[in-house]
């Protein structure tokens, strides 16, 4: 059997899981709530399984919360309708990432705030020294159980699984696939590919009611991220907010009404431990 594979896949569930839940549906929009020890453990859980593509959780809110509020326009920091091709859309999207990240990019004052910050455990993961050290452990592995010679091309994603991630998401996202809901931008549910994004896929039910921690809404839709956070829930390890359903989607029509400012913005926090 060989292993490898088998790995690299259990890594990118588990890395596009952590991210989800704690730099997507945490840090971005606070869709439940913890102790301040269980968001310790969650934090430093999510950087030693991100490793060398691991997301501050400070400019991932802030850049999460400004795609929300300026989807597919010309200030959304990642958005295919305003890049030619994915890699441009990356590059410009690591741009505004590390300018958050360093300091050198200064955000709107209602995108700042209420994210969980651990400045020892970031600035070390966010550091080219772990970086480094992740990815020289990786080499590592494949050295020792790569046994075909492609094993070897799965290992540069290794290194920057995140923001893979965050590129197929919004890439995909907004390009392809069906819409449920007639939102502002061009978010769409990109369903089979979602198998591999836990639930981050669901673009458009996402984008039509930012606040909703199921990013289901249809029958046929599964969110497994939800699943994960209801099964935290039931473990009493945190605990889950939940949205009130809007007209439309308590009868299955399109949502047409405009957003709200602070569903526009995607930021959803209520009053929670940090």
């Amino acid at each position: 059997m060989n292993m490898l594979p088998f790995a690299f896949a259990s890594h990118w569930t588990l890395s596009v899981l952590f991210q989800s839940l704690f730099q997507h549906r945490y840090a971005a929009h606070r869709m439940f709530t913890m102790t301040p020890r269980a968001e310790r453990a969650l934090h430093l859980s999510t950087a030693l399984v991100q490793g060398s593509s691991y997301l501050d959780p400070r400019a991932y809110a802030i850049l999460h919360r400004e795609h929300h509020a300026y989807a597919d326009t010309v200030r959304d920091p990642h958005s295919p309708a305003h890049h030619k091709h994915l890699p441009r859309m990356m590059l410009e999207t690591g741009r505004r990432y590390g300018g958050l990240l360093t300091g050198n990019v200064q955000a709107e004052a209602r995108f700042t705030g209420g994210y969980p910050q651990w400045p020892v455990v970031d600035r070390f993961f966010s550091s080219w020294t772990s970086r480094l050290g992740f990815g020289a452990l990786y080499t590592l592995f494949y050295k020792r159980f790569a046994t075909r010679r492609w094993h070897w091309a799965l290992l540069p994603l290794h290194f920057v699984m995140g923001p893979v991630h965050g590129a197929i998401v919004n890439w995909c996202g907004h390009r392809y696939g069906y819409r449920n809901f007639a939102t502002r931008d061009q978010s769409r549910n990109t369903l089979p590919l979602d198998v591999v994004c836990m639930g981050e896929l669901f673009q458009n039910n996402h984008h039509a009611q930012p606040a909703k921690p199921n990013f289901a809404a249809k029958r046929f839709e599964i969110d497994p991220t939800w699943q994960v956070m209801r099964l935290l829930a039931r473990l009493n390890l945190i605990q889950a907010m939940h949205a009130p359903p809007s007209h439309s989607e308590a009868t299955g029509e399109q949502d047409q009404r405009p957003p709200t400012r602070r569903e526009a913005h995607g930021i959803h926090m209520p009053a929670c431990p940090s």
